[in-house]
Order: structure tokens, then sequence, then C-alpha cells
């Protein structure tokens, strides 16, 4: 009788723990079927500056404006927008540059959050070659990433504010490991990016000079950018994304360690933790400007935009007169308490 008692228990005590367990899994598919998904298409794979993005889901940033955020990756700004286009994403995580190609084209875009202010490209030159200014790259050869890159277009953006053209100069394709070339001689000076330039530096680059375009023109280097047709039907949907992504832009800024470890485990690059820090606190600093201080994170400058689509008219990129006050809005970003 005992034994027929204990067995009969065992099976009440199974049966309870399978309908707990169905009652959890239907809770938590109820849970996830609430939240409103969001597409974000990214300029680039998942990478250690774009941790706070990353980890949304772990850190709950954006279950708890009660939605799921879904990235999906590209190779370029010009991907990021075209996938918003094609109505395959919702926000595009994109660059100035792409964002005026993508408007003299004709297409209707708005501009809804200034990720990072702050222009992260440079020109780096040996310091033998004794390059301390813009107008010492007159006659010189220069590497870019490529010729539709980030970099050749704010080399031709830090050229024109010293009065120079591309004419004055050679630029040379060198692909991303840009910084070899330089070493090696077969250029003068490469165009790059904070980052890059950290990397390069950690391998053993040394003694160099460095012309950061932001010191001449500070056009923002990226932005989350929206269709017409994305803004005028998700307005709630938009709104709980920017102030989402800025709670975790704000976290990356205040806990810089726990993100560099959480990248190790999201990022295609995160591997060496101490590396990731490194990175994560350029981002950081590029997040911040006079603006945000005033603002918050995210606020956009209308000025300096216009300025940048202006000079990339003069440059010859783009050849329509945009105007960027028509783009830019600020609807979704939280107000400062």
């Amino acid at each position: 009788m005992k034994m027929k008692a204990m067995i009969t228990g065992t099976i009440i005590l199974l049966l309870v723990m399978v309908g707990c367990g169905s009652k959890n899994t239907e809770q938590q598919a109820a849970a996830e079927k609430e939240l409103d998904r969001v597409t974000v298409a990214n300029w680039s794979q998942p990478i250690s500056e774009q941790t706070n993005l990353l980890v949304g889901e772990e850190k709950d940033f954006f279950k708890k404006q009660s939605l799921s955020v879904e990235l999906i990756p590209g190779a370029g700004g010009g991907d990021a927008i075209k996938n918003i286009i094609s109505g395959k994403a919702d926000i595009a995580f994109t660059d100035p540059g792409s964002l005026y190609f993508a408007l003299n084209q004709g297409e209707k875009l708005k501009v809804i959050y200034n990720i990072y202010p702050q222009n992260v490209f440079n020109v780096v030159s040996l310091k033998e070659s004794n390059i301390t200014k813009p107008e010492d790259l007159m006659g010189k050869k220069i590497g870019v990433y490529s010729l539709s890159s980030g970099t050749r277009q704010n080399l031709l953006v830090l050229l024109n504010q010293a009065g120079l053209s591309e004419k004055d100069v050679t630029i040379v394709e060198t692909g991303l490991l840009n910084f070899a070339p330089l070493l090696q001689g077969q250029v003068d000076a490469t165009a790059a990016t904070d980052t890059g330039l950290v990397t390069a530096m950690e391998k053993g680059l040394v003694d160099v000079n460095v012309l950061e375009v932001k010191d001449y023109l500070n056009v923002p280097s990226d932005v989350f950018v929206v269709t017409e047709k994305t803004y005028n039907e998700k307005k709630d949907m938009l709104k709980k994304f920017i102030e989402g992504y800025q709670t975790s832009a704000n976290w990356m800024i205040n806990q810089p360690e726990e993100a560099a470890d959480l990248a190790v485990k999201y990022a295609i690059d995160g591997k060496n933790q101490k590396h990731n820090l490194e990175i994560i606190k350029l981002r950081n600093e590029s997040s911040i400007s006079n603006a945000t201080s005033e603002r918050g994170l995210g606020a956009l400058e209308k000025g300096v935009l216009q300025q940048g689509a202006d000079t990339y008219k003069k440059l010859g990129l783009i050849d329509k007169d945009l105007n960027m006050a028509d783009v830019i809005v600020e609807d979704f970003l939280p107000k400062m308490k």
C-alpha cells in the first residue's frame, strides 16, 4: 500500500510540474506576443561599439517599452537605408553621407535620433611626413578604405575645409587594412576612424600625426533614419524605441566595463575585453555633444547637418539642394527633467 501511495504521489507531482511548466510556457508565449516587433537595419555586422543595442534583450532596455528588437546586418549605411525603403526594416542605423545620397535621389526620409554627434573620422600620417594641418595634404597620396566609403567622403570634407579638392591629392583604395600601406610608404597618409586608429596602435603603430575631421566640420557619424511612411504610421513604436535606446546608451556610458564584458558574448569583434573597453569608451565619447548635454542623448543639430549637406553638394557628391529642416524631427526624444 505504501508503495502504491508513493507511486500515486509521484505521478500527481509530475502532473502538477508538467501543468506548471505548460502554464509558464503559455505565460511566456503570451508575454512575447504582447511585444511589438521593431526591425533595425544596421550598417555593419554586430560589433562591440554597438554593444548597448546588441544586449537590449538581456538588459530589458526595449522589453520595458513592450518592444522586441531585431537587428539586420549590413555592409554600409547605404545598405541600411535600402532595407527601410524596401520595407525589410523599420529603422536605419546609418551615416549622414548615405542619408544625403538617398535624399538626393528623391527618397522621403526622416532623421529621428543623433546616435554619434561627434565625427569619428580622421587622417593619419607618420610624424616624419610632417603633415600637421589639412593644407599639408596637397600633392600627397592618401589611402581610403574604398572609393564609396565614409573615409573617402570625410577626406573630401576635410580637404574642402582647407580650400583643396580631390584633384589636389592622389587617393588610393587600400581596403580595411589601410595602415599597412602607410607603414610601408605606399601612401603618405590614410583616412580612417578613431576605432581603426586605436586598433592599429594596439598592434604597434606609433609616432603619428592625426587630423580629426570633427575639428573642421563636425557632422555626426551615425543617425537613426526612418521613411516618411514609418514616421507617419508608427509614431508610438518609434517613441518607445528611442526611449529604450536612450536608456541603453546611458547604461553603456555609465557601465563601460560591464558592456565590454558582454561584448565578448554578443559582438563578432569582441573577443578581447580590454580592446572592447577602449572601443566602447570611444563610442561613449562620440555620443555626447553640447546639444546632448543641454537636451539629452540623441539631440539633433539642424545647422550642422545642413552644413554637411551643403558641403556634399559643393564637393559634387550630390547635385540637389537639400533642406534638412524638412527632414529632421525630434518628436520622440524624451524631455530632460
